[in-house]
């Protein structure tokens, strides 16, 4: 078991090798496609889901069984095949510069993909490090019921209202004070109650606040 860094990494427009066409691969490419990657995935069968994604041009699919020069230009390499074998070359095909995750060993991994609540802005994820990736699921599902969808609509209100602060209130130390004011429950409660009216207008007299001292 590995001693992992954490950290969120932008794969945007980035090129990522999926190795594998089923379910597993599917799940991969999914979230991959919304980090907004440049996706190929390398099979000589799809499921229907990725079939669809490479009909509507959405991913590229090179349909023939996995060799080592399909890794050239890749960034992010997931081995998600059904042959520990393939996998396993897959693993050792990669150069050392290039992150890679074997899904069925984590041993030959250079990273492993957490379990993920996103909201919006909002990512939380959780890991065991691979050492009960049931347990990391439960305790996701314990933060869906927690950070409900309401947080979406909050953490842009959070994220807009911040914004404004920052440009809006010279005073260092006002604006400090106003930052820390904006996080306030009263803002969530508002947001969770479907009130928008009402926070927005809570917001206007916070700002205004800031504005005439």
């Amino acid at each position: 078991m590995g001693n992992y860094y954490p950290m969120m990494l932008n794969i945007e427009k980035r090129p990522v090798v999926v190795v594998g066409g089923g379910k597993v691969a599917s799940r991969k490419v999914v979230s991959l496609l919304k980090a907004q990657a440049h996706v190929t995935v390398i099979s000589p069968e799809l499921s229907p889901k990725l079939q669809i994604l490479a009909e509507e041009n959405t991913i590229q699919w090179r349909k023939k069984t996995f060799t080592p020069d399909d890794l050239i230009d890749a960034f992010l390499i997931i081995a998600a095949t059904n042959s520990s074998e393939i996998n396993e070359l897959v693993a050792k095909s990669a150069s050392k510069h290039q992150l890679c995750n074997i899904v069925d060993h984590e041993e030959l991994s250079q990273f492993i993909v957490p379990s993920v609540v996103q909201r919006g802005p909002l990512t939380i994820a959780v890991s065991t490090s691979g050492a009960n990736p049931k347990l990391a699921k439960e305790i996701k599902k314990e933060l869906e019921a927690q950070y409900d969808d309401s947080y979406e609509d909050y953490i842009l209100f959070l994220q807009k209202a911040r914004r404004q602060i920052i440009d809006e209130v010279k005073d260092s130390k006002h604006k400090s004070n106003l930052l820390k004011e904006l996080l306030d429950s009263q803002f969530l409660t508002l947001t969770k109650t479907k009130q928008i009216e009402e926070r927005e207008q809570l917001f206007e007299k916070l700002i205004k606040k800031g504005t005439i001292q």
